[in-house]
């Protein structure tokens, strides 16, 4: 069953009572509206409807001999035909007039002799009777203030008068004010309810500090009513008025159930969207020969803006085996990369949140990674994305160390109008815009400055951030991850670090510690608990990196020296057993900085020296160099080897 807007009602319940309604927000979608068909068409001027996809107006669209008109019908229109019916359906007002900068005046809806009266002009081949701003005052007053017609105007792109008129738009102003105080309510032949009404004059603006404060301040003759995006009755009216446009409705249409359910799904996944967005994914599946049964495909395209959805082409075995390949890439870390295979299985089968509702607008999944530095937290997020998509193009990584400071979150969607590097859009929003299927991960977090915190909750809730630009970028494809180093320090009372767990404890009591610390930090110490609560219970708490990891973490270390200088030289190095304990006792005898920093030894004790000998020795394509010994003294490092023959196998 159709019901109004609550703006649209509010609009009819004043305008007995105003003489002028400001209206802001949401002022370029479109909108639904139920009629009176037949006596509609009696009485349709240059109305639009949405309905029809080709964009045909409506005239041409119902004047088909084989239409069958029905009692009443719900047409999908902009906002100044949606005003034109309102009041003419609904107010049975005798003619709807448009002014626009530039353009001038055209008529909605009405008779074409009074329009001409009023503009004394004919229209041109567009229906526009142009009017600079001082003659167009003089016809909206003329409008205004007849007693012969009941009329509203429609003052529509407001907010762009200023930079067109600069000169006149002051003096039109105060008119306009001027006019809202004077102007009273009529009672017109027409009015067969004998109740006086206002010709009421509607201003759209983007916001209502387009226009002075003095407008509307305490202003009693003008009503400022904001327009919201659809909401879900709004959005149910549209989708039940497009769905018979959408290929095999056929198969649903007496399916009342059936057809319920694809409402439903359809509701929920266009959550926050526009109207307009709506008509585009029914044009969307239209073009593209997507089954109503498949709508779903044709809203994820719509979003992300690409037909090939790299989810779908996973390798059934990569993910099934996750947990032993991921174990190659990270070592020691057991628990975590099990935790974690779990919630790339649930993207993999797109059932993350599916506990809420049917469908969802969230990421695919959400990681909070903590733990100790250097333990591998920011390698299993590249090692995922590597897994997921094939390669690490994919993988966007934001150091949160540079966005401690209040304004750094305009880097991250973009500055506002009007502000220096507005048309650069943000960094994230950007990354995201060019490849939505995309391992997202946010690098200690709690560096970031609580501004941010807005951002995440908005990208974990609803799966969508908007730009500076009022670009819409969805995340319903992207894995997000964050990492922390929460709960392994704090401060006492002097500010003083002391540290709160160590290797020498199990990892249980470990991972026990670190989430307690995690749920004290965000409930009470940030109170944002409700970013707790959207990362549920998806921290994955990383173990410190134990003497038996430690081992494994070199070795891997040290292969890949060894396999970076064969592929590019084609020289092989192979390292004696006693330099090769060497340098195991070396880099792992301390192991608080982690992985990191047996990275850091290993350069320190074998990269750099052997660099050095290589430029000594000079071996060629197919020889081998020897490693026979480390020394070290004042100057540093020193590795001792030799030259020996490949041989080809």
């Amino acid at each position: 069953m159709f019901e109004l807007s609550k703006w649209a009602k509010e609009i009819l319940r004043f305008s007995s009572i105003k003489s002028q309604f400001i209206l802001e927000g949401n002022i370029y979608d479109i909108y639904p509206i139920e009629v009176n068909y037949k006596s509609f068409l009696n009485n349709t001027s240059n109305i639009t409807n949405n309905n029809d996809l080709s964009g045909n107006h409506l005239s041409n669209q119902i004047n088909n001999e084989n239409e069958t008109l029905q009692d009443k019908e719900v047409l999908i229109v902009k906002l100044i035909d949606f005003i034109g019916i309102l009041f003419t359906e609904y107010e049975r007002y005798d003619m709807i007039v448009s002014f626009e900068p530039i353009f001038g005046f055209k008529l909605i809806k009405g008779s074409m002799d009074n329009f001409k009266k009023f503009v004394k002009d004919n229209p041109n081949k567009d229906g526009f009777v142009p009017a600079i701003l001082s003659r167009a005052y003089e016809a909206i007053e003329n409008m205004v203030n007849t007693n012969e017609l009941h009329v509203s105007v429609i003052i529509n792109f407001a907010s762009r008068l200023r930079e067109i008129a600069e000169r006149d738009i002051d003096e039109f102003l105060y008119k306009m004010f001027r006019l809202s105080q004077n102007a009273l309510p009529k009672i017109a032949p027409s009015n067969d309810m004998k109740q006086p009404k206002f010709n009421v004059v509607f201003i759209l603006v983007d916001k209502e500090t387009d226009l002075p404060a003095w407008y509307s301040l305490d202003n009693h003759k003008v009503k400022v009513i904001s327009i919201p995006r659809p909401d879900n009755v709004i959005r149910r009216n549209i989708i039940e008025t497009l769905l018979p446009r959408i290929n095999d409705y056929e198969k649903i249409k007496d399916d009342s159930s059936k057809k319920e359910e694809i409402i439903d799904l359809f509701i929920d996944n266009t959550h926050k969207m526009f109207g307009s967005e709506i008509v585009g994914i029914v044009s969307l599946a239209k073009r593209e020969n997507i089954s109503i049964l498949d709508i779903n495909e044709a809203i994820r395209r719509y979003k992300v803006g690409v037909k090939d959805n790299p989810w779908s082409n996973l390798n059934w075995n990569d993910i099934a085996n996750a947990e032993e390949i991921l174990k190659r890439k990270v070592k020691g870390q057991d628990k975590a990369i099990r935790r974690a295979c779990e919630i790339i299985r649930r993207s993999f089968f797109d059932i993350s949140g599916s506990q809420f509702g049917v469908s969802s607008s969230k990421p695919k999944g959400i990681m909070f990674f903590a733990g100790p530095t250097g333990v591998g937290k920011t390698e299993l997020a590249k090692a995922i994305t590597e897994l997921v998509f094939g390669n690490q193009s994919s993988y966007i990584r934001f150091d949160m160390s540079e966005y401690s400071k209040e304004h750094t979150d305009q880097r991250l969607i973009g500055a506002p109008p009007g502000y220096v590097g507005y048309d650069a859009g943000g960094q994230l929003t950007n990354a995201i815009k060019q490849n939505p299927f995309s391992i997202v991960l946010f690098d200690e977090i709690e560096k970031a400055h609580p501004r941010i915190m807005d951002i995440f909750l908005q990208i974990l809730d609803e799966g969508r951030l908007t730009s500076g630009r009022g670009e819409t970028v969805y995340f319903n494809e992207c894995i997000i991850i964050f990492t922390s180093n929460l709960g392994v320090y704090d401060m006492d009372v002097h500010g003083n670090k002391i540290i709160r767990v160590s290797p020498d404890m199990p990892y249980d009591k470990v991972e026990i510690e670190i989430k307690n610390f995690i749920h004290d930090y965000f409930k009470f110490r940030i109170n944002r608990p409700e970013i707790l609560n959207r990362i549920g219970e998806n921290i994955i708490v990383f173990d410190f990196i134990r003497p038996e990891s430690a081992k494994l973490i070199f070795e891997k270390m040290i292969n890949n020296v060894k396999m970076r200088i064969y592929d590019s030289k084609k020289v092989k190095i192979d390292i004696s057993e006693n330099v090769y304990k060497f340098l195991l006792d070396y880099c792992t005898k301390d192991l608080s900085m982690g992985g990191r920093g047996i990275g850091n030894k290993i350069e320190e004790a074998f990269v750099n020296p052997l660099s050095t000998l290589l430029f000594k020795l000079n071996p060629k394509e197919n020889e081998t160099v020897e490693i026979e010994d480390i020394l070290q003294d004042d100057l540093g490092w020193e590795l001792r080897g030799k030259i020996l023959m490949f041989e080809k196998n």
